[in-house]
């Protein structure tokens, strides 16, 4: 896919042409692909986080799980609609660090999680 298509925003793969702009369907963001500005991304040490639903998280933010999920070691899974606040992005697979009451810290991957 050519770099035109690509938003220099949230760096979707997804951009498509509107007559003489680009625009971005998962950021909304709208550029012209002869002027693109290296400058627009100011994300450098981390990317997008996106939940189950396609909300952009940050931290600090509040989630909630959207599916029972095993933890090793412990007798019981952390169950859906369990509230999770106070997050923390990293980068990795596991890209959510958080605490969850009665379970401790833990890791979670985003995609089992929504914005709450």
């Amino acid at each position: 896919m050519p770099d035109s298509n690509k938003c220099p925003n949230c760096q979707s793969l997804f951009g498509y042409p509107t007559g003489t702009s680009m625009m971005c369907p998962e950021c909304g963001h709208e550029w012209n692909p002869n002027e693109v500005v290296e400058s627009v991304v100011e994300e450098t040490d981390s990317s997008v986080v996106k939940d189950a639903n396609g909300n952009v998280l940050q931290d600090g933010d509040t989630v909630v799980l959207i599916k029972d999920l095993p933890v090793k070691g412990a007798p019981k899974p952390i169950k859906a609609g369990t509230k999770v606040k106070n997050i923390k992005l990293t980068s990795g697979d596991h890209n959510i660090d958080c605490k969850v009451e009665g379970f401790g810290a833990m890791a979670l991957k985003s995609i089992f999680v929504r914005k709450g």
